[in-house]
């Protein structure tokens, strides 16, 4: 069965190439809305955390009609740290809009994305984005995504790509460098029909579908997200569940859901080629195998690569626990991190021996740190250790996660940089011109040499700097790494900052809090100038006295406190510290917070 009505394409890009900007204009001139102009932007990007960010961190699914053709388009995430929300959608698509900035050119992120599309097999359209902006280099860029295409080993038929060039933000895309200002997106819609493979199975074949996203409603509860591969589906079908055991289960589908715009529409049957939304099925997760019951087809289970950074999560254990958060128990920690398990398929959760700790690993830093972000604003509270990265035990011995290091940085940095890394065992492997006064470098370092880097880069470049790193491959563990020493100032009474305490803590160290701020002993309020932890009491008040002082009448001036963030948190946090995370604080402490024990554990480490 050919499917010539249906095309099924996935939009993949580096971070801020503008993609779903693209997928934005798609929808406006596709005549499916009443009144475009109501559309929000980025309206695929339906979650807070990334319309914050302006980043993409879950796949999200929509179609379009374009003469009589059904384009159902698949946004997919940019950056690598969310791969697992890639390497399932591909398996839903049989081709790809590849969008490259006409200016940046192929980044670190569109090789990795792209290298997996490729090897899916999926019939790739190039399109290169912002050549309405100053600096546009089109035949530069399409020259380098076409050796990133034979450095990926891309087949014959893959080499063939076509290419749009387009302006999403306006709304115009054409065959021509030149683009028309009256132009629209139907030379891309027309590129999509011609050179996208239709769906090809075969309807009468014992049903395969496999699903690949989750989803929640609050009216019909559970729904499931997947491509019907051969068969048909109809409303109140008895179907059977192969999970990954190969175990089957029996289940009824209530409903069959498809995509028109941005709503779900039920269907009455659907067959080869559609993707569905399954309502009815509890027990269904993500790489399971719908199929006919009586002649079970399995198809292979989605794989995705091994998790590289773990954390251990565990209940607030602070003087403070309990103010904040709705949530708080172990109970509620444990149907949390289970329920993320199911539908992030890169993440790991596992119990450990404390009931009240759980080890959670996944891809990379802003991977864990989105997950511990939604869930702190869910109304959880936690504890959170210092990330740490997983070694594999190889059959030479100790093998240790390795990535590939992009950074553009302004030439007079160069020199800084350099010192940042070679303490961190860096590799250098490229080095060239990335534009009028930068410089771009790659390098080979390990997993356990970029934690904390980020924010050291960053302060370093004075934020001009731009990073980028991707999975190498596991090698041979590479030693020991020495960090940089640095002490805390840590408090050693419990109260409310004051304005005449901080002002003595701040001759010794950058300060965390400012006044007025609760404390607890044992909470780090700030970092010691000197590489040694530095216990002060941060609560102290002036006495009150009948004598006159010469400076009474001056006030006290203090320096702006540094607030962490949740990712700074996370990087800046020492092996015998937590982050303590609440809807309303982000605070780091000791892991031990009486100073007379903390004192035992350093002798006996001596």
């Amino acid at each position: 069965m050919e499917r010539r009505d249906i095309r099924n394409v996935a939009i993949i890009a580096h971070v801020d190439h503008g993609k779903t900007t693209l997928v934005d204009a798609m929808l406006k001139q596709s005549g499916i809305f009443r009144d475009p102009n109501q559309l929000t932007e980025r309206v695929l990007d339906s979650n807070d955390l990334e319309r914050e960010r302006g980043i993409t961190i879950l796949a999200k699914t929509t179609a379009v009609h374009y003469q009589g053709v059904t384009i159902n388009i698949v946004d997919t995430p940019g950056h690598a740290d969310f791969g697992g929300e890639v390497e399932r959608i591909l398996s839903m698509v049989d081709g790809a809009l590849l969008v490259v900035d006409a200016n940046e050119g192929p980044m670190p992120q569109t090789r990795y994305v792209l290298q997996k599309a490729l090897a899916e097999g999926i019939k790739p359209v190039v399109v290169l984005n912002k050549m309405d902006r100053e600096g546009a280099r089109p035949e530069e860029v399409l020259e380098q995504v076409l050796e990133l295409f034979i450095d990926l080993e891309a087949t014959d038929d893959q080499l063939e790509f076509p290419v749009i060039y387009a302006s999403a933000k306006q709304g115009i895309a054409s065959r021509d460098k030149e683009l028309s200002g009256d132009s629209t997106l139907s030379v891309l819609f027309e590129t999509i029909v011609e050179s996208i493979p239709f769906p090809v199975g075969d309807e009468f074949e014992p049903l395969q579908l496999l699903v690949t996203t989750l989803d929640h409603d609050d009216y019909v509860g559970r729904l499931a997200i997947g491509r019907i591969r051969q068969g048909q589906l109809v409303s109140n079908q008895m179907i059977g569940i192969v999970d990954h055991g190969g175990t089957l289960s029996r289940a009824r589908i209530t409903k069959v859901f498809g995509r028109i715009g941005l709503k779900r529409v039920e269907m009455e049957s659907a067959t080869v080629g559609d993707i569905v939304t399954l309502s009815g099925l509890t027990n269904v997760t993500i790489g399971d195998t719908i199929t006919d019951p009586e002649n079970p087809a399995p198809l292979p289970p989605i794989k995705v690569d091994e998790p590289t950074l773990t954390i251990l999560i565990g209940v607030n254990t602070s003087p403070f626990a309990g103010q904040d958060g709705q949530y708080v128990t172990s109970r509620h920690l444990r149907d949390r991190l289970l329920r993320e398990q199911e539908r992030n398929v890169a993440l790991r959760v596992e119990e450990t021996e404390d009931p009240e700790i759980f080890r959670v690993s996944g891809r990379g830093e802003l991977h864990l740190g989105i997950l511990l972000e939604e869930m702190r604003r869910e109304g959880y509270e936690m504890e959170v250790s210092k990330p740490e990265v997983i070694m594999h035990q190889g059959p030479g011995g100790l093998m240790e996660p390795t990535e590939r290091l992009f950074l553009d940085v302004p030439d007079e940095h160069v020199g800084t940089v350099m010192e940042l890394l070679g303490p961190r065992k860096a590799t250098m492997v490229q080095m060239g011109q990335a534009g009028p006064g930068q410089t771009r470098m790659e390098f080979i370092i390990t997993a356990r040499g970029l934690l904390g880097f980020r924010s050291a880069f960053v302060n370093q470049t004075r934020g001009y700097g731009v990073m980028n790193h991707l999975f190498e491959d596991f090698a041979p563990y590479g030693g020991t790494i020495e960090e940089q020493p640095r002490g805390a100032l840590v408090a050693i009474e419990a109260g409310v900052a004051t304005s005449y305490a901080l002002d003595n803590a701040q001759e010794r160290g950058v300060l965390f809090i400012g006044p007025t701020t609760p404390v607890y002993v044992g909470m780090v309020v700030g970092e010691n100038s000197r590489p040694t932890d530095l216990e002060l009491n941060v609560c102290k008040k002036k006495h009150v006295t009948n004598m006159r002082n010469a400076n009474a009448e001056e006030g006290v001036r203090l320096t702006p406190p540094r607030i962490l963030t949740l990712d700074e948190a996370l990087e800046y946090v020492k092996s015998d510290e937590l982050v303590e995370i609440t809807p309303k604080n982000i605070r780091l402490r000791k892991a031990t917070l009486d100073r007379n024990l903390r004192k035992r554990e350093r002798v006996q480490k001596v």
